[in-house]
């Protein structure tokens, strides 16, 4: 990859950056059909980040930028202009400057993650779902999963006022869900989601009890730092189906693609020109 007075920038915004994949998917992709733009890791720690957005956007040769942990939630107040998507899931992932300098957010860690599992067969319409982590991108699972026609959806999050919240947001826009909180229990769900940070370091506690895992269950990941967790290991041995965390991401990019103005692909392009590593 050349790099030179031509190439457009994509910040990558989170912290830490050690567990970053984009980079690697993306940067790839451009290199192989030519097109002169590059994703950069820029670590921002909380408290820097509202005027890092805004210096970020100063230069001109930025064409957007990627959101990720913990900043999701934070960007959508400093947004001038957000999608219906990131008003129920209260995050968002993706932002870009408009022609006349207002910063439009979008969010696409749901979509991503509902096309990952429809590619693998799951059936949502009229299924039951635990999501764990109320959160910027357990929020955006959630509200793409009601989109998809979920009969039940359980929300479970150690703060539990997070998960009401979420709770209220997706009953005033999706009336005909069931919605229930404060209770992390698998049991009699088709569909299992962890969108919490466990499993990002070794001896981390396990979401659920995989005990109480339904044997047919789908279960499904975020943490991108390893592609097999233990909680997907564990729901594995169970005889469950699984999605890695990566799964999400290749599906999403082709979405973030066309926000940004770039040429779209498809993920099974995406896999077969990335250099993950782990």
């Amino acid at each position: 990859m050349s790099i030179n007075g031509d190439t457009e920038l994509i910040a990558h915004l989170g912290w830490p950056t050690h567990a970053f994949k984009a980079p690697m998917i993306y940067n790839p992709y451009f290199e192989s059909i030519g097109v002169n733009a590059v994703v950069v890791p820029m670590g921002c720690q909380p408290r820097s980040f509202p005027t890092v957005l805004r210096s970020v956007f100063a230069l001109e040769n930025v064409r957007g930028a990627l959101i990720t942990m913990p900043h999701k939630v934070a960007v959508v107040g400093l947004c001038d202009e957000v999608t219906p998507v990131v008003r129920v899931a209260g995050s968002c992932n993706a932002v870009k400057r408009t022609g006349d300098g207002r910063l439009v957010g979008d969010m696409f860690d749901g979509e991503g993650f509902v096309r990952g599992l429809k590619r693998k067969g799951l059936e949502l319409r009229g299924a039951r779902a635990l999501v764990v982590g109320s959160g910027g991108v357990g929020s955006a699972i959630a509200a793409s999963l009601a989109a998809a026609g979920v009969h039940t959806l359980a929300l479970y999050d150690v703060d539990a006022a997070s998960a009401k919240a979420l709770a209220g947001r997706l009953q005033a826009n999706y009336p005909g869900i069931r919605v229930t909180t404060g209770s992390n229990d698998p049991a009699g769900f088709e569909l299992v989601v962890n969108a919490t940070p466990l499993g990002m370091n070794a001896g981390d506690p396990l979401p659920v009890d995989v005990s109480r895992l339904e044997p047919q269950a789908f279960v499904g990941e975020v943490v991108m730092k390893t592609e097999m967790t233990a909680l997907l290991l564990a729901a594995r041995a169970r005889g469950c189906r699984v999605q890695v965390g990566t799964d999400m991401l290749f599906e999403m990019i082709p979405a973030y693609l066309e926000f940004f103005g770039f040429p779209t692909t498809d993920a099974d392009t995406l896999r077969s020109v990335a250099r993950l590593e782990y």
